[in-house]
Formats: structure tokens, sequence, C-alpha cells
């Protein structure tokens, strides 16, 4: 539990540090940038489609003809913008975080290497090739869980239970082998999965629920229009702090836990030396071929 609490608020501290800071930015200059291209290139294609759509159902002529009637005629001209931007924003968001996570987790790995373990030495037991492979099986693995575990959302306490739990154990296994897979041996790496999974399983838990705060926000932007462009960007830059919180943790426990195992192995004694081997007994000497009479 010692190790758990240090390395929370030391995770914590770590987030106001101007590298974090200047990461937790980074998804929003990317969405800006994606932002500012893709309208260059498509918005007024995009909006062409949507209108037209839009005009051709006679369900939404309806609807004109009824904003008409109410003096709201105006709101037409703003509905198929509003249709693009809220149809083209989760993705632009989810690239972005995609990007991210793969740029954020290494950095701040190292920065709490650099800063803690200087000293700890890099045994190379993960590729990149190994951490995608990892990655991709656990989320395999998750999306099967939750498929399964579908009908007992029905339950009301379960529902808040079990995608959690789920998504707590993708995150710890995740993250704490992209943590480790620079420092540990796979020998290292199993062995401390082994002996801190149900810990781990907690931090990814926590952080699963943690994440759970910016969903509010792009609820909130989705439900008032108005503050859309001002809500979002605030809920995916919370987002962002949450994962680099989330990755800092990892990196602090483990490395932590890491260091701690190898000074174990050092302090234990070393295995007495096998004794030697017995000498072969000498073979028998031949007589010699003069002591034998002849054929």
């Amino acid at each position: 539990m010692g190790l758990l609490l240090d390395s929370f608020w030391r995770a914590a501290a770590y987030c106001l540090h101007p590298r974090v800071i200047a990461l937790s930015f980074l998804p929003l200059a990317i969405m800006v940038a994606l932002s500012l291209g893709l309208g260059y290139f498509y918005w007024d294609g995009a909006l062409q489609w949507v209108r037209a759509a839009l005009e051709s159902s006679d369900l939404m002529n309806s609807v004109w003809d009824w904003l008409q009637g109410v003096g709201a005629g105006n709101l037409k001209t703003v509905v198929a913008p509003l249709i693009v931007i809220f149809a083209v924003t989760p993705l632009i968001v989810l690239l972005s975080l995609l990007v991210v996570a793969a740029l954020m987790t290494p950095a701040l790995t190292r920065l709490v290497a650099e800063r803690r373990f200087a000293q700890l030495e890099r045994k190379h037991g993960g590729s990149l090739a190994m951490s995608l492979a990892w990655s991709l099986g656990s989320t395999v693995l998750a999306l099967v869980a939750l498929v399964v575990s579908l009908p007992l959302w029905l339950v009301p306490p379960l529902i808040l239970v079990l995608p959690p739990l789920i998504w707590g154990w993708l995150t710890y296994r995740v993250m704490a082998f992209d943590a480790l897979s620079d420092h540990a041996s796979r020998q290292e790496r199993r062995e401390l999965f082994r002996r801190h999974r149900m810990r781990l399983l907690g931090i990814g838990v926590l952080t699963g629920y943690l994440g759970a705060a910016p969903s509010i926000l792009w609820a909130s932007g989705a439900l008032f229009a108005a503050a859309f462009v001002i809500l979002v960007p605030v809920a995916i830059w919370i987002y962002t702090l949450v994962f680099a919180f989330s990755s800092l943790w990892f990196a602090h426990y483990c490395l932590a836990a890491l260091a701690a195992l190898r000074a174990e192995a050092d302090a234990s004694p070393a295995a007495p030396p096998l004794p030697p081997a017995a000498a072969a007994p000498a073979p028998l000497a031949l007589a010699d071929d003069a002591n034998f009479p002849p054929g």
C-alpha cells in the first residue's frame, strides 16, 4: 500500500511539470491543425452534401415549414454546419488522442526514469512490435469480455462495476507493459505482473473512473450547442491530463517495483558452489601383450 500511495502522489505532483503540461495541450494543437486542414479542403463539399440530404427529406421539409411558421426559419441556415461539426469532431478528437497516446506514454516514462531511476539498468525486454501486439491482443480480449458481459449490464449494480473493471484491466495491461518495456527483462516483467497484479488492476480501475469526468463535459457540449466549441476542447484537455496522470502513476509504480525487485535479488545470498565432481576411477592398465603367449 505504501508504494501505491507514494506513486499516486508523485504522479499528481508530476502533472505540474512543464513538460507534462505541454504534452497535455498537444491534442488541442493537433485538433486545431486537423480542423483547419479538413475545413480548407472538404468543408464546402461536406456542407453541400448535407444540405442536399436535408432538402430531399420530406420530414425535414415539414420541419422547415414549421420553423418558418413560428418565425425561426433562419435556423435552417445553421443546421447543416452544426451537423457537419458534430459528425466530424469525434473523429478528429479520437485521432488526436490516439496520436497523443502513442507519444505521451513513452515520453512520460522517460521523464520518470530520468528524474528518479537514472541508475536503473535498461534491459529492453519489450520492443515496439511487442508493445503493439500486446496492446492489440489485450484490446481484443477486453472487447470480447464487454460483449459477453452485456446481458449482465441489465442488473443495476453490475453496470457500475463490470465496464470499469474490464477497462481497468485493459489499462493496466497496456500501460504497465509500456512502463516496463524499456527497463525490465521478460522474466522481470512476468514476475512483477504476478506479484502486483491486483494493485495494478486497482490503478487501472481508479483511473478508468477518473476518465469518466471528461465524458460529462462532452455530454454537456452535445446538449448545449452554444457551449460546444468551449466545452469539448476543455473535455479533451481534462481527458489528456487524466491520461498523463495514469501514465505517470503506472510509470512511478512499475519502475519503483522493478528497482525493489532487483534490490531484493542483489541482497539474496548467493547459491553455494556445487561440490567438485568426483574423480573418475583410473582405467585399468592393460597387461603388456608380451605377457601373453602368442596365438
